[in-house]
């Protein structure tokens, strides 16, 4: 549904964005993150016809974003960071004007804006003037008439700012919904947003792609992986002497201590192995008689993931 392929976009001697490239597929939610300033809106405004690219090319549900802008423009629904409001206008009167201009047939446009208001949350509302709203409530209209149209396409710059967490939930499930039959490019600060609702990210920094893959990938690739805290006690035992031991259980491919016992007795080992080991170390601390204290399975997290990118990048 969404093809980019060498986008570079410069501003004087200032390059934007440089030779991004990347795919995205029906039915597919995209997490599309990076620091302030690392391209991300710039991509998304070129993707959606609104800025033209210096090179490369986009196909955006089948059309070429530079040779046919307009088309592109029907098929793809737009959230901008601060979304295009009128505060003049109620709730319903916007979005019916949105309804108007982005073609939806006169018959339908009422049908369509009660039901999209009822989607994010809205009902109701109808009269409320755009002015007298809270920032979250403006994020609902802008998403509103992100959708009003009913696209092919979304491409949905923070959605959930300014939202409290109900309404975080509430706007999760509707673009999960959404992405059922159609492709969703969701660009956010908020990392675990990413991670709760995305399956694949794309991580830019400096106007370049630094990765590409499924969350988990991101994670195994350039986080930490997942690692096991284990706290033991031994009878007369010393840290050297359990290291030694756990490091020897099978697949076990590193044991490092991380303090110092305390007046407990008890010694914490973070393990690093492919498999998880902790029936091992439990069958081996039975057998020589040690307390165990927690085992605790630790995965990397997508915040870790990003800042190795990002650092790699810098």
């Amino acid at each position: 549904m969404i093809s980019a392929q060498g986008i570079t976009k410069r501003f004087g001697g200032f390059t934007a964005v440089d030779r991004v490239s990347f795919e995205v597929g029906r039915g597919e939610i995209l997490g599309f993150i990076g620091p302030n300033g690392a391209g991300k809106t710039t991509t998304m405004r070129v993707l959606t016809g609104f800025l033209p690219a210096t090179e490369g090319r986009a196909v955006v549900a089948g059309h070429d974003v530079f040779e046919d802008p307009m088309a592109v423009r029907r098929r793809v629904g737009y959230l901008p960071e601060t979304p295009p409001l009128y505060p003049e206008l109620s709730i319903g009167a916007y979005l019916r004007f949105i309804a108007e201009i982005r073609e939806v047939p006169r018959g339908e446009r009422t049908r369509r804006v009660g039901e999209v208001m009822e989607q994010v949350g809205l009902d109701g509302w109808e009269d409320r003037i755009l002015g007298s709203l809270s920032k979250g409530y403006r994020q609902r209209v802008g998403l509103a008439q992100a959708v009003i149209h009913d696209p092919e396409v979304l491409i949905l710059d923070e959605p959930t700012s300014g939202l409290d967490p109900a309404q975080v939930v509430g706007i999760r499930d509707y673009v999960r919904r959404l992405a059922t039959r159609r492709t969703v490019i969701l660009s956010t600060h908020i990392l675990p947003e990413v991670e709760a609702i995305c399956g694949r990210a794309v991580i830019i920094a400096g106007g370049r792609v630094v990765a590409d893959d499924t969350i988990d990938g991101l994670k195994d690739a350039v986080g930490q992986g997942i690692r096991y805290r284990v706290e033991l006690r031994a009878p007369a035992s010393d840290g050297p002497t359990l290291a030694r031991r756990l490091a020897g259980l099978p697949g076990v491919e590193r044991v490092v201590p991380l303090d110092e016992p305390g007046d407990d007795g008890f010694e914490v080992f973070d393990i690093r192995a492919p498999a998880d080991p902790r029936t091992a170390v439990a069958r081996l601390a039975t057998a020589e008689g040690w307390e165990i204290r927690a085992m605790e399975r630790h995965a990397a997290t997508l915040e870790e993931a990003f800042l190795a990118a990002v650092g790699r990048e810098r």
